[in-house]
């Protein structure tokens, strides 16, 4: 390949993955903002109850959780474009059926239907059709910044928004915030479809969910992100009613909070790069519990409230920074997409379950009682989790092996190859997926096994 061709797939790398950024930022932006204030604004719909606020606030998550893989299957039909027009149209539709609806029945029916666009495996799997092995982490990375910024900025804006407009207004932004997607969505190349993991479907699933440091850490995207969905039932009607802020007054007190915890959260990453993730990664789930026990114990007081969201803002940024790169690690050779796309599903699922828990515990216990449970279920991860060593830093490769080679054969001697730490052959493609240790990894062996080897898509 030459220079000049080089430059032109990096050229089109970047132009892909800043697009995809954007379509994410801009979707859920549309669904972060309702977070803030729809405790208030939804308590004026007819109908509503505690219970169906914390329904319509995690009705989205529901149906991302049961549409993630199959709006992934169907990508890999029909092309990652059309799915991704399709689920920004039902994102669309959804906005409009609530902006429409005066009741808090209506609303959420609005919100499953926004849910039910389930775009993020379709990004995800696009990002792996278009941006090579070298550059993935880093668009990865991207996006991951785009879902943090469109949160941090909805929180800040959201209650000022909604102050402006009202919440059908907010709905109809969805709904302008969608059509722009759709409008950048037009322009993202759509690939042939490759087929990125050569293992059947159901190996991968066995593989994924039989792999216990998988499920610790699905486990706690669910637990963080139920956390994240149950304590915004509560808070934003505590702030007001407790503590007399306004929701413009709501939005000054999260910039306060957002901005000092991304701070104080930065050695902790740095830490984690140098000493490891997994130490770091239990600090924060410590945080998480004790800033739920400070929300459960604020009271009528303000610092008590600003020093609780303190924590939980430091403890929520930092695992969700952590927990993408340690599924990347734990997966199996040859089951990343799917072992991320367990990941998403249990995300959505979480935001789904705290809607409805935060409701329940509010509606028939207490305040109070949402944030123990919160923390109750925190400390159930730290303690599933507490067994989880450290996780390496690896690569994945795929060899091709020799037409007529023993598949067996084959695996025994690659996983004998030093730095090679997991080798599965998957004999009707002629392919070996492996998990490596570039640090000890004898690329000259590696080589001489087979005449191609490369990274996989």
């Amino acid at each position: 390949m030459t220079d000049a061709s080089r430059a032109a797939l990096r050229r089109t790398e970047m132009t892909t993955t800043g697009s995809l950024a954007a379509i994410f930022a801009l979707r859920m932006f549309g669904l972060f903002m309702i977070l803030p204030v729809f405790a208030v604004y939804g308590a004026r719909l007819e109908g509503a109850t505690p219970l169906l606020i914390g329904t319509a606030i995690g009705a989205y998550g529901l149906m991302q959780a049961m549409l993630q893989i199959p709006f992934g299957m169907l990508s890999d039909r029909f092309g990652r474009r059309p799915l991704l027009l399709v689920g920004l149209l039902l994102f669309v539709a959804g906005g409009a059926v609530a902006a429409l609806s005066d009741t808090i029945h209506g609303v959420i029916l609005g919100r499953a239907l926004q849910g039910a666009g389930a775009i993020a495996s379709v990004i995800m799997a696009l990002i792996g059709d278009v941006v090579s092995e070298r550059h993935r982490t880093r668009a990865m990375a991207l996006i991951g910044m785009s879902v943090g910024a469109s949160f941090i900025l909805a929180l800040i804006l959201g209650p000022v928004l909604a102050h402006w407009l009202g919440l059908s207004g907010l709905f109809w932004l969805t709904v302008v915030l969608g059509t722009l997607a759709m409008g950048v969505a037009v322009t993202v190349p759509s690939p042939q479809v490759r087929a990125s993991e050569p293992l059947p479907a159901r190996q991968r699933f066995a593989r994924v969910l039989g792999d216990r440091n998988l499920r610790r850490l699905d486990l706690g995207i669910l637990v963080l992100h139920l956390t994240m969905t149950a304590s915004f039932v509560v808070l934003p009607q505590l702030l007001k009613q407790r503590l007399g802020l306004s929701l413009d007054q709501h939005s000054l007190l999260y910039l306060a909070v957002l901005v000092t915890s991304f701070l104080a959260m930065v050695p902790m990453i740095i830490a984690a790069e140098r000493r490891g993730a997994m130490p770091v990664k239990r600090i924060a789930v410590c945080l998480l519990i004790v800033a739920e026990v400070l929300l459960a114990l604020a009271g009528h007081t303000l610092w008590h409230f600003v020093l609780a969201l303190f924590v939980y803002f430091m403890a929520f940024n930092l695992l969700e920074a952590l927990l993408p790169s340690l599924v990347g690690r734990a997966a199996p050779a040859g089951t990343r997409g799917t072992a991320m796309g367990v990941y998403s599903t249990s995300q959505f699922l979480g935001v789904f379950i705290g809607g409805q828990l935060g409701g329940a515990l509010y509606q028939w216990v207490g305040a109070e009682a949402v944030f123990l449970g919160c923390a109750g279920l925190a400390v159930v991860w730290l303690l599933y989790l507490w067994g989880m060593g450290e996780l390496p830093k690896l690569d994945n490769r795929v060899v091709r092996l020799e037409a007529g080679q023993d598949p067996g054969d084959a695996a025994a001697r690659l996983r004998a190859i030093p730095g090679v730490l997991e080798a599965v052959v998957v004999a009707e493609q002629g392919l070996a997926l492996l998990k490596v240790d570039n640090r000890s990894l004898d690329e000259q062996a590696l080589l001489a096994f087979a005449g191609e080897v490369s990274e996989p898509s």
